[in-house]
C-alpha cells in the first residue's frame, strides 16, 4: 500500500492523507519524499485551489519514526536533508488545511504547523515530546511552535515533552478551531470548498504576504501588502468580483 493517498473530492480541491496505520502514521522518510513530491505537483497544479492533509481516525502522525533514525550518526542525519523536503510543504503557494484527529506529536505536530489552518477533533493532542529521547525538535518545533503561542507556552511544551489537547491548543492559538472527532475531515472539506470558491490569485497573495511579513519588520510586512493589493487591481478577477458584487450576482473567478 502507498503511504500517502491522493483523492480529489472536488476539482480545485486535494485531499492528502498519511497511510501508515500500523505506524500510526509515523514519518519515515518515505513519507517525506511522498509528501514533498505530492506538494511539489500540487503547487504546480493550476486546477488545484486548497489542500487538505490528514491522517485517521488514531492519528494524525504520532511524530518521526525512531525506528528510522535510532542509530543514525549526525553525517547521516545531515546528509538525509530532510530540510528540503519540508520546504515544499512550507512553500506550497496553495492554502493547506491540516484535519487532525488523534495524535500529532513530534514530526506530527511540526507537519500540521506547515499548514495554513488546523481543525482538530475534541480527542485531538498536539506535543512535541523530542526531549524525551534525548533530541530536539528539527522541522520546526521550537520556530513555528514559539511564533504560533508565544514564548512560555512553547518552552512548556518541549521542555517538558507533555501534549496539550485540542481545547487548549485552540486556547493557546496552536489551533483554528476544534470540531467533533466525526466532524473534523467534513468541516476542512467544507472550508477548503470555501477558499477554493474565492478568487485564486488573491489567495495566493493573501498567503505569502501573511507569511512573508510574519517576520519582517511592520514597515516592510506593510509595503509588501500595500504592493500586493495594488497588483491584484490588474487581474480580471477584481474586475469580475466588484462587477458581481454590484450587480448582485456571484461572481465566477478564473485565476487571471
Amino acid at each position: 500500500m502507498p503511504e500517502i493517498l491522493l483523492e480529489r473530492p472536488r476539482h480545485d480541491v486535494l485531499l492528502v492523507r498519511l497511510n501508515r496505520p500500523e505506524a500510526k502514521n509515523a514519518l519515515n522518510n518515505a513519507v517525506r519524499m511522498q509528501l514533498a513530491e505530492a506538494f511539489t505537483e500540487a503547487a504546480a497544479d493550476d486546477t488545484l485551489r486548497a489542500i487538505v492533509l490528514t491522517g485517521n481516525a488514531e492519528a494524525f502522525a504520532a511524530g518521526a519514526d525512531i525506528k528510522d533514525m535510532a542509530e543514525a550518526g549526525a553525517i547521516e542525519i545531515m546528509l538525509r536533508r530532510t530540510h528540503l523536503l519540508w520546504r515544499a510543504i512550507a512553500q506550497c503557494p496553495k492554502p493547506v488545511i491540516a484535519a487532525v484527529n488523534g495524535y500529532a506529536l513530534g514530526g506530527g505536530c511540526e507537519l500540521a504547523m506547515h499548514a495554513d489552518i488546523i481543525i482538530a477533533g475534541e480527542s485531538a493532542q498536539f506535543g512535541q515530546p523530542e526531549v524525551r529521547v534525548g533530541i530536539m525538535p528539527g522541522a520546526g518545533g521550537t520556530q513555528r511552535l514559539l511564533r504560533a503561542v508565544g514564548k512560555f507556552k512553547a518552552m512548556k511544551m518541549v521542555l517538558t515533552g507533555k501534549p496539550v489537547t485540542a481545547r487548549e491548543a485552540e486556547a493557546m492559538g496552536l489551533v483554528s478551531e476544534v470540531v467533533a472527532d466525526a466532524e473534523v475531515l467534513p468541516a476542512a472539506l467544507a472550508l477548503a470548498q470555501t477558499i477554493a470558491a474565492m478568487p485564486p490569485l488573491a489567495v495566493q497573495q493573501i498567503k505569502e504576504v501573511m507569511l512573508a511579513g510574519a517576520d519582517a519588520p511592520l514597515e516592510t510586512a506593510l509595503m509588501l501588502e500595500r504592493k500586493a493589493f495594488q497588483l491584484l487591481f490588474d487581474s480580471k478577477d477584481q474586475k469580475e468580483g466588484m462587477r458581481a458584487f454590484a450587480e448582485k450576482r456571484r461572481p465566477d473567478y478564473q485565476g487571471c
